[in-house]
């Protein structure tokens, strides 16, 4: 038997942020995997960040998290998505090489202080009473600990269908974890079915790269983590090709032969990566849907055709495949599949991510109904933190959604519930002008530093980056008459006003050396301090939002209180608010359907209570 404090079921991108966040913290944890070569592993797109998801990595690597410099020492492509739009929905993605990934987050788990690395199948929970007491493995072998992670991605029950192919799996080639999926059905957890996908792997010699668009990885040197110094790795083009009526023609007349079609599955996949067969279907009248061909690595000729997830047969897959331009005597190595999994209704959470009814457990990733490596990692991170604290009687981490992409999405999770799998996009967030991708550090690493999970480079690190933003406000905080701008050549209105430097970079076609000619920082920080200055006035007028929902937030609902029992509210609101259980107003105010007249007549009963 062994000790810890924590315990993570579960080596995906949950679980290894979960495991490495929770030991930062200085609990003693176990990370439990089947096999540790595959921690790390990217199941499906060879691929880290996008629109939200982005936003995502940056806040995890705030908290010194994996995800962000795995991803630089991997990446084969970077491109930022939204480039032509304002900082605020700009994404940041790079394709990585899936080995060199992989072997990044094992060396980083490899020396992490607190941290043992266990493979086997975690068979059980453990518990005394109403908590958690530690887990059981397949071999016999008990673990003990205060807290667990429950971090299982697709393999929670998973089943893989290809056609007629069923094969109990989380990914291909690797068993499912069953015994645990049962006993988590036993308890009578709120759980359901949902569903992802793959599509086929490509043998790259085989694709007519000439024939193709290219799309190359951007020139200007921006990494994923500002930890990483340069890129190091060379880079290599992504290509651009489409379905058209051919493909579709193979794919319609075979969609009885596909498990989404046939009533194998009837579980929802992603509404944003929908399988072709399901594009054909819905989308009938296009005339093509574009893929992007994304090699996997710098030594493997694996091609990865973002867009074209299936489940059909693989026969038909090939045909597909080759009715597509450019991809006429292309060879598949790997069918694509279809994954269905259990997972948890993620009202059955607290802000933690702990599960109330089970004290010490602590859930992460795809069991909670999101989908996506970036939302599983920002998830992890939380989750571990928080299972830290738990065992360790330390501080918990609770993100607000005006503070972070994971706040958002941990509030949206634990409020609305999930009908679909859920992935963060920048619509998401109401506050997405103070939520930047490029402002992560900013917002979120003093919260880091407090809860001591920063190591000694990423302090000092931050520490010289307060140092050079301070700075740049000293020098930005001189003021200049529009008379004064026109005798250095600018063209700015003379409505004779004195304004601060800092305020002139809210006027077109003035860049900051216009105005302090002998401004000197590190680019970044110059690039996040001209944002906040265009931003201020929109910045300002957030603030006063923020702040009513805050006092909102600041109003406690009963635990107990019975909405039926309130008049005004609809059937539907009722049940919603019933599931949902917020504990302050303004989280009543924040699920999906909830009108402000409802609001006010909760916060009526609620009072009158108290009064009474």
């Amino acid at each position: 038997m062994s000790e810890f404090d924590v315990i993570v079921i579960g080596g995906g991108h949950a679980g290894t942020e979960a495991a490495a966040g929770a030991a930062r913290r200085g609990a003693r944890t176990a990370l439990v995997s089947f096999d540790l070569a595959n921690l790390g592993a990217m199941s499906c797109n060879p691929a880290i960040g996008g629109l939200g998801k982005g936003h995502l990595v940056r806040e995890v690597d705030a908290f010194d998290g994996l995800i962000a410099r795995a991803a630089d020492m991997a990446a084969i492509h970077y491109r930022m998505l939204n480039r032509s739009k304002g900082s605020a929905v700009q994404g940041p993605r790079v394709q990585a090489d899936r080995t060199r990934y992989a072997a990044a987050i094992q060396a980083m788990l490899g020396t992490q202080q607190n941290l043992s690395l266990v493979e086997g199948e975690a068979a059980a929970l453990l518990l005394q009473g109403d908590s958690v007491a530690g887990v059981e493995l397949a071999d016999g072998t008990t673990l003990r600990g205060r807290a667990v992670v429950l971090a299982t991605g697709t393999f929670l029950g998973g089943r893989i269908f290809r056609g007629d192919e069923r094969l109990d799996g989380g990914r291909i080639g690797e068993a499912a974890a069953s015994r645990i999926a049962r006993q988590l059905r036993d308890l009578s957890l709120p759980m359901a079915r949902l569903k992802t996908g793959t599509p086929p792997r490509i043998d790259g010699r085989t694709i007519e790269w000439a024939r193709l668009e290219e799309q190359p990885s951007d020139r200007d040197p921006w990494t994923m983590s500002p930890m990483t110094a340069h890129r190091v790795l060379p880079q290599l083009h992504c290509a651009i090709t489409r379905t058209n009526e051919v493909a579709h023609g193979h794919i319609r007349a075979d969609l009885d032969r596909s498990p989404l079609f046939s009533g194998a599955i009837d579980a929802q996949g992603p509404r944003y990566c929908p399988s072709i067969e399901d594009k054909i279907h819905r989308f009938g009248d296009r005339d093509g849907h574009q893929i992007f061909l994304e090699p996997e690595g710098l030594a493997t000729e694996l091609v990865y055709p973002n867009g074209l997830s299936t489940s059909l047969p693989a026969d038909t897959q090939q045909r597909m495949v080759n009715a597509i331009a450019g991809l006429e005597r292309a060879q598949i190595v790997v069918p694509g599949y279809a994954v269905e999994y259990d997972h948890i209704d993620p009202r059955s959470l607290d802000r933690r991510l702990a599960l109330p009814d089970i004290v010490g457990i602590f859930c992460a990733g795809q069991i909670n109904g999101t989908t996506g490596y970036e939302e599983a990692a920002g998830q992890g991170l939380i989750a571990g933190l928080n299972a830290a604290a738990h065992a360790c009687d330390l501080a918990p981490v609770i993100l607000d959604r005006d503070s972070s992409y994971l706040g958002v999405m941990i509030d949206d999770l634990v409020l609305q519930g999930i009908t679909e799998p859920y992935r963060m996009l920048t619509a998401r967030a109401e506050y997405r002008l103070r939520l930047r991708a490029d402002n992560a550090e900013t917002r979120l690493t003093p919260i880091a530093d407090t809860l001591e999970c920063l190591g000694a480079e990423r302090r000092e690190r931050f520490a010289s980056r307060v140092s050079a933003r301070q700075q740049l406000e000293r020098m930005f905080d001189i003021e200049l008459t529009a008379s004064q701008l026109r005798a250095r050549g600018l063209s700015v209105a003379q409505d004779g006003a004195r304004r601060s430097a800092a305020a002139w970079l809210r006027f077109p076609g003035i860049a900051p050396r216009d105005l302090v000619p002998d401004c000197v920082a590190p680019a970044d920080v110059l690039a996040e301090f001209v944002d906040d200055a265009r931003y201020a006035p929109y910045l300002e007028r957030q603030e006063s939002e923020i702040d009513a929902q805050r006092a909102n937030d600041r109003i406690p609902l009963p635990s107990d209180i019975e909405y039926s029992r309130i008049s005004g509210l609809s059937n539907e609101m009722i049940e919603r608010l019933s599931k949902a259980r917020p504990a302050t107003l303004g989280e009543a105010g924040r699920i999906r359907g909830i009108t402000p007249a409802a609001i006010s007549a909760i916060y009526l009963h609620s009072k009158r209570r108290t009064a009474a």
